[in-house]
């Protein structure tokens, strides 16, 4: 070969060692966004407030300090009760979580020497409202705390265009009975009637027309 096919030869290997070179820089690239991918923590469920009321359907852990026998997982039962070794079934729902440790440790004291209990609501399951109507996002919300009527609309997404602010309707089962609530919401915002905005229960359903 001359100079020209020396040149040419040149210019190929040139070409090839480039395209090796990108081709591991992408799988380089590719591989640390995989492990960057797998490092991503887990996604946390955020604590319940303190003055969270627990109800059915809602999962607990239940810690009795040296007492792994009684230490578990827990699911709350329809009936609002748990069941645990010693003490049998005993009603959860309607309690917080620190309320149901007290009892749960003065239960535990008939059969333990200064029993050490926490209690822990891992899954808030129970505490669900329904937004429907002229909402932008309507849905089943689970709530994690006390939550008024003021609080929930923005977490709906807001009201559209077409909502009738005046006659929001909120229906809530009581003692057996349904109840039906109309709210002038813009009486809230702008201060003229403050004690409309009601604190929402679990199973309200809040209807904007």
């Amino acid at each position: 070969m001359g100079r020209h096919g020396d040149a040419e030869m040149k210019k190929l290997f040139g070409f090839a060692a480039m395209t090796v070179l990108i081709l591991l820089l992408g799988i380089r690239m590719v591989t640390a966004q995989e492990g960057a991918e797998k490092k991503k923590p887990e996604p946390q469920w955020m604590p319940v407030s303190e003055s969270y009321v627990i109800g059915p359907e809602d999962i607990l852990y239940i810690h009795v300090w040296k007492e792994d026998a009684l230490s578990r997982t827990i699911p709350v039962r329809m009936d609002g009760k748990i069941s645990l070794p010693l003490i049998d079934d005993i009603q959860a729902a309607g309690f917080t979580a620190r309320q149901l440790k007290e009892i749960l440790t003065k239960r535990l004291k008939e059969f333990i020497e200064n029993p050490v209990v926490s209690v822990t609501v891992t899954e808030a399951n129970s505490y669900k409202v329904y937004v429907s109507g002229q909402v932008r996002a309507p849905g089943v919300y689970r709530l994690r705390s006390e939550t008024t009527l003021l609080q929930i609309i923005p977490m709906a997404g807001g009201f559209t265009d077409w909502a009738n602010q005046k006659k929001i309707l909120i229906i809530r089962r009581e003692g057996g009975q349904e109840k039906r609530l109309t709210v002038n919401y813009k009486k809230i915002v702008s201060g003229e009637d403050p004690a409309l905005n009601i604190v929402l229960r679990a199973g309200d359903t809040i209807i904007v027309p």
